[in-house]
């Protein structure tokens, strides 16, 4: 039977422990998360502002990247702006409520960043397996409806979870060790048991990541197999290119993330730091590497910089 904690007093806000334990670097940090959102910002703004202007950037494979940008520019903005006054302020506090939207947007945007890295792997697997058929398979439509269902998805999954966790009262102490309303930091604040909660959302997540995770594994294997099979090399060449970014990226987003939902509760390690990887770094190496490993971005950078060029003279 669930037990309540007794000798507790419900709580209306959160104190977001964070960086607060390392407080000689927390100076440090201010400059170097800074620094790191707003390359994030500008890499993600650029890839959405090329796919708007640039007409030979409007098929299903840029609309996606576009989507994506989208995607992580809302994601970091759920978490950096108030994990960055939070190194600055002695005020810490977050609302119970504002800690549940907080949640509820970075899980929401976090299972839609997954859905779209999945749906770009489909992209690929059509566009290099069936390329007679790919033209009517993947119309920009499509794609619209595709994006549409993730963002459906992944804040579906987000509603129930936060639901499940902020369905009853917290209590104290009111501390969250973390940065951020981490689903299963918050949920130990519960005054009801929390371990069936905590069980269930873990287990939710988990199989979500995994989830997505296999089908783009599943895709890949499609895709090398009929890439195997054309003859010229430079064809090779040209199927391993348009999948290299996108492989790139879906390494370092699952791995991260796996590293702190499926790390043993009995391993240890600091969860606040072990989060920085893929609330931080992820979204920084996602446009950097989208960009600079996509000639098609990188000609529509230089023809748009040429017309600005051009125009001043």
């Amino acid at each position: 039977m669930q037990t309540m904690k007794v000798n507790q007093t419900v709580l209306k806000e959160f104190i977001l422990v964070g960086f607060s334990v390392y407080p000689r670097v927390q100076a440090f940090l201010f400059v170097a998360f800074l620094c790191l959102y707003l390359l994030t910002l500008t890499g993600n703004l650029a890839i959405m502002g090329l796919t708007w202007v640039d007409r030979s950037l409007h098929t299903p494979m840029y609309l996606f990247l576009g989507a994506l940008s989208f995607s992580e520019t809302c994601y970091t903005l759920t978490i950096i702006p108030k994990m960055l006054a939070d190194l600055l302020t002695e005020n810490k506090s977050i609302s119970v409520m504002g800690c549940g939207l907080q949640m509820c947007f970075f899980l929401g945007l976090g299972g839609t960043n997954c859905i779209i890295l999945t749906l770009m792997g489909y992209d690929r697997f059509l566009a290099i397996c069936n390329p007679l058929r790919y033209p009517l398979l993947m119309t920009n439509g499509v794609c619209g409806q595709l994006v549409a269902s993730a963002w459906g998805g992944g804040f579906l999954i987000s509603l129930i979870e936060t639901a499940l966790i902020f369905r009853g009262s917290f209590c104290s102490p009111n501390l969250v060790k973390h940065f951020f309303c981490h689903m299963r930091t918050v949920v130990r604040l519960a005054c009801i048991d929390s371990d069936l909660t905590e069980s269930i959302v873990t287990m939710i997540s988990v199989s979500g990541l995994m989830g997505t995770f296999l089908l783009i594994i599943i895709t890949y294997v499609f895709i090398l197999s009929t890439v195997f099979r054309i003859p010229s090399a430079k064809g090779k060449q040209k199927a391993f290119s348009t999948c290299a970014s996108h492989l790139t990226v879906v390494i370092i987003h699952f791995g991260f993330a796996a590293i702190v939902y499926m790390k043993p509760e009995t391993s240890g390690g600091d969860d606040t730091l072990m989060s920085v990887p893929y609330t931080v770094i992820t979204p920084f190496l996602s446009p950097l590497i989208f960009s600079l490993r996509n000639k098609d971005m990188k000609n529509s950078f230089r023809k748009v910089l040429g017309k600005r060029s051009f125009l001043n003279k």
